[in-house]
């Protein structure tokens, strides 16, 4: 049975209460092999890296997916523990929330759906893709020996299409209903942190900003914000003896569209620093305060900043905040961070194999994407344990010449140390040549030539 290095360990026993004895050893067979393994993110694949390509009882590690009683919620709030402690333990939790298209397809595949293609899809070209679409979580944190935020995803959820919860007689949730209970779980695992949502123009909606203030410990939310939105004034003091009920808005405001295009909007300059990782930029905001009213919904308070760039080379955008007293240059900062969400879905697309795992029971599936996720920000913890020992090597070559560790050098390194010390039990402190038994050396040859 394969063990993890003790360096590694606490961040994989952390979990070891989700699960029996039996089914956790088999859990952590899966684990080390999906790190270890290239190409496909098959069960198969992860035996076959460690060597247990002739177990007969292979179909117990299927099972872990299919069948074993273990819950993926309760491993998610794990998971965002571990990373608020190591990463953020003081502080605004700051959260990006987005979705993803996970290409599949077959018969079998009952919850995927025909969906549009980010992309694939251009300002000229649209694109649809059958798949299987998820909503995913992720804690925006400083990562010190990267010199930069990465989002670590910890919660990821399926998000099946109308038709099949048609099918099935299941009441049908939009993206907004999503968020509210994915934004409501946040709450409850971390109430008395403040904590800040960021999102993209899908999320600029009256029923989740209301929701999200309605909490008992009230959620920023930061997102885009429609050029055509109402806005109003706050409502005006009653005056004494004044009949009727109370008003809960004041006078119509311009809209966004007018206060763009007015000759007499005063434009702000300001030098925002580290504009999306790059050098600083200056550009131009205008803010004010205002109530976002639409009927049937209680108004909701917003800070607006309309941001306009002085080269001209993205449009004039505008953005909003639930919380009308935060800076606009704060929430400036806030929202370009969101795009730390794309990278990590690419990072996890490009070295963890999403979108090559091959179950078909709805249980293996609602189970498997979340977890190569999850990954990710497991990987990222034991990288920074090894960060922290001075371990974690960057790559350099002749032509490039990289200061900072990126998400592949976290995982060489990772991988290195299994390599190292469960499977071939050599200490990497010891520069020692030793000779590798022939069967060891026909598994690392075979990973390698079929790592393509």
């Amino acid at each position: 049975m394969v063990r993890f290095p003790t360096e590694m360990a606490p961040t994989i026993n952390a979990f070891s209460c989700l699960f029996s004895r039996r089914v956790f050893q088999h859990a952590q067979v899966l684990l080390m092999g999906t790190i270890l393994a290239p190409g496909q993110r098959m069960v198969t694949s992860a035996l076959r890296v460690l060597g247990l390509d002739q177990e007969s009882s292979f179909q117990n590690y299927h099972r872990v997916l299919n069948r074993a009683k273990w819950s993926g919620l309760d491993a998610a709030g794990i998971l965002l523990r571990l990373l608020v402690c190591a990463f953020v333990p003081t502080g605004p939790l700051i959260v990006g929330i987005d979705e993803t298209l996970e290409r599949r397809r077959g018969k079998r595949i009952t919850a995927k759906g025909t969906y549009y293609d980010p992309v694939r899809s251009s300002r000229d070209i649209i694109v649809k893709s059958t798949g299987l679409r998820w909503i995913s979580m992720m804690l925006l944190a400083p990562i010190p020996w990267a010199d930069c935020v990465w989002a670590l995803p910890f919660l990821t959820a399926l998000m099946p299409s109308k038709q099949h919860c048609q099918d099935k007689g299941r009441r049908y949730k939009t993206v907004c209903e999503w968020a509210i209970q994915m934004i409501s779980q946040l709450r409850r695992w971390m109430p008395e942190r403040d904590i800040v949502v960021v999102a993209d123009g899908a999320y600029s909606v009256l029923k989740l900003l209301a929701h999200c203030i309605s909490l008992p410990n009230p959620v920023t939310m930061v997102t885009r914000l429609r050029v055509n939105a109402a806005l109003y004034d706050p409502p005006a003091s009653r005056k004494s003896g004044q009949l009727g009920r109370q008003p809960i808005k004041g006078q119509r405001l311009p809209t966004i569209k007018a206060v763009i295009e007015a000759e007499d909007t005063r434009w702000t300059r300001i030098v925002l620093p580290k504009w999306y990782s790059q050098q600083d930029r200056p550009i131009e905001i205008v803010t004010a305060t205002a109530l976002w009213y639409h009927i049937g919904v209680k108004p909701v308070p917003i800070r607006w900043v309309v941001v306009r760039d002085p080269l001209e080379k993205f449009p004039t955008q505008a953005l909003l905040c639930t919380d009308p007293s935060v800076d606009p240059v704060q929430i400036l900062s806030w929202f370009m961070l969101r795009w730390q969400v794309e990278t990590t879905f690419q990072e996890t697309r490009t070295h963890l194999g999403i979108e090559t795992q091959r179950q078909w029971s709805d249980l293996a599936i609602q189970r498997t994407t979340p977890a190569l996720l999850g990954l990710f920000s497991i990987i990222t913890l034991m990288a920074n344990r090894r960060a922290k020992r001075g371990a974690l090597p960057i790559r350099q070559t002749a032509w490039y010449a990289k200061e900072t560790a990126t998400f592949s050098d976290a995982l060489a390194s990772v991988r290195r140390l299994l390599w190292a010390v469960s499977i071939y039990s050599m200490s990497p402190e010891i520069d020692d040549v030793r000779k590798l038994e022939s069967h060891m050396v026909d598994r690392l040859t075979n990973a390698l030539c079929y790592a393509a």
